[in-house]
């Protein structure tokens, strides 16, 4: 009979390490893609919620608009890269405002951007698609903003067709201010023409 209590009364030999291992596996694998995956949602809120830049120190960092803005013509521009899907407006469409805005600074330089791109340092409707110019005026690389923006490239669009039609800079400044503004409540923060601007009399 005390074989038999005994015997009873021992426990179970321990499960072998392989089979601890192959058991906690799969929960240890979850747990790991589980904090993976929280890791990086985390990450994205953080940048998410990151507060756009300060539009006004953005600008601040920009040279102020000269006053002796004349005509540039360039006889080289910088080649466009389009992207690799449909852009929003035709491609001479495109290629044609790109053009005004690097040949006609005393103009797009003082005609406010109504699509929001404030928040970006943009302070008129040529820096959505003139990035930086040579000291002789030269573009020398574009802004690809203007290329995606059908708001940008209508605006552009706009001002050469009054342009082309005699209006003044300050005529065409007030007509896209009178057609865009009750359109959209964001604007740039332009400078008004000077006083003799060429060709803004």
């Amino acid at each position: 009979m005390g074989r038999k209590s005994s015997s009873k009364s021992q426990t179970p030999p321990a499960a072998p390490p392989s089979q601890v291992k192959r058991g906690f596996s799969p929960l240890l694998g979850a747990a790991f893609v589980a904090a993976v995956a929280i890791g990086g949602g985390f990450f994205y809120w953080r940048q998410q919620s990151v507060p756009a830049p300060d539009a006004a120190a953005q600008a601040a960092q920009h040279a102020p608009v000269p006053a002796d803005l004349k005509p540039h013509p360039q006889e080289k521009l910088p080649q466009l890269q389009f992207p690799a899907y449909a852009p929003p407006r035709p491609p001479d469409v495109i290629r044609a405002a790109y053009r005004f805005a690097a040949e006609h600074p005393e103009i797009l330089s003082y005609v406010p951007c109504f699509c929001g791109c404030e928040r970006n340092g943009h302070r008129g409707n040529e820096d959505c698609f003139v990035r930086a110019r040579d000291i002789n005026g030269d573009v020398i690389e574009w802004d690809p903003h203007g290329m995606e923006c059908t708001v940008c490239l209508d605006v552009a669009t706009r001002s050469a067709q009054l342009h082309a039609s005699g209006a003044s800079v300050r005529d065409i400044r007030a007509t896209i201010e009178r057609e865009w503004s009750s359109r959209s409540t964001n604007h740039t923060h332009t400078p008004p023409p000077p006083d003799r601007a060429a060709g803004g009399n």
